[in-house]
């Protein structure tokens, strides 16, 4: 998540439960992702944002996702993996991936270099369990550090099984000007990385063809950001089928191409009216990602083996 990333706000330990916003677990349920079964779909804690990583826990453990990615940010639980351990097994949700302090507002978490960032978010991942690390390509200004990254990515991604999987990011845009704010490039598909993550909202940001990335990104294709985006200027990450991004067609392909990774529903709630509104959002989003995800693999009824009616 780049521009609808949370800011900073005091941790919080935890929120209230409320009644009557689960989603259907069952809907497309199965084993793990990997068995021959549907992807795991997990929340983003970034998702929950005003509301804190411990909330997050207890929201998706409550609602029915399947784990959580930890958006390493400024809230210290974030930072914390003693904490985040304590929040995973009290709820009954496991971190299924951790993203990496890349964020603006994230430049002095963990460290102020940024290899370092990543050796701890590759720990973390580690000590949790959770099989990626979610990294964004550099800053242009972190020229030594953008220098080394595909290198270095590579470097880090042999000395563990945890994939590191970079993200697509977006031009930056005001009125008509633009700038090209990564490097080497805002499209990883340009370089050369052993996993790629792909985020449908900023696919929508960059106005660039899902799809055509998709195909890109083939097989090394290890992690998905799942949210909507109608193209404009800023990050949305809107509520999957809120916007004109073909994410039903995508969650269709990740079903029948064998894919081994996690879905993660990384959205923006921060304009809902209410903590209630938030929860409805976050349950439609997996209620979404699960029916899609499970109508790609069920059989066309009234076939027989030969596919004709």
């Amino acid at each position: 998540m780049a521009a609808a990333s949370p800011r900073e706000t005091d941790p919080a330990t935890g929120s209230r439960p409320r009644a009557g916003l689960r989603a259907d677990s069952t809907a497309g349920a199965g084993p793990a992702s990997g068995s021959g079964a549907r992807p795991l779909v997990a929340l983003s804690t970034a998702s929950v944002y005003p509301e804190s990583t411990a909330a997050a826990f207890e929201i998706a453990g409550r609602i029915g996702y399947d784990g959580v990615e930890v958006m390493v940010w400024t809230d210290p639980v974030s930072q914390d993996v003693e904490a985040l351990r304590r929040l995973s097994d009290l709820h009954g949700v496991p971190v299924l991936a951790v993203h990496a302090p890349c964020l603006l507002i994230t430049q002095r978490v963990w460290s102020t270099d940024p290899w370092t960032k990543l050796q701890r978010a590759r720990s973390a991942a580690e000590r949790l369990g959770a099989s990626t690390v979610v990294v964004h390509p550099p800053f242009r200004w972190q020229r030594s550090y953008a220098r080394e990254f595909v290198r270095g990515v590579w470097r880090m991604a042999d000395e563990t099984d945890v994939r590191f999987a970079v993200e697509n990011m977006f031009p930056w845009r005001y009125r008509d000007r633009e700038m090209l704010a990564y490097a080497p490039d805002w499209d990883p598909t340009r370089d050369d990385y052993r996993h790629f993550t792909i985020d449908l909202s900023h696919t929508s940001t960059a106005r660039t063809d899902t799809l055509a990335m998709l195909d890109r990104m083939g097989d090394r294709l290890g992690h998905v950001h799942l949210a909507d985006g109608n193209g404009s200027n800023k990050d949305e990450h809107l509520v999957p089928g809120r916007g004109s991004q073909p994410c039903a067609e995508v969650l269709a392909h990740l079903a029948g191409s064998g894919f081994d990774g996690h879905v993660v529903v990384e959205v923006n709630t921060r304009r809902a009216m209410s903590a209630a509104e938030r929860e409805a959002d976050l349950a439609e989003a997996l209620a979404y990602t699960r029916r899609h995800l499970a109508a790609a693999l069920a059989p066309v009824a009234g076939s027989n083996r030969a596919g004709r009616p």
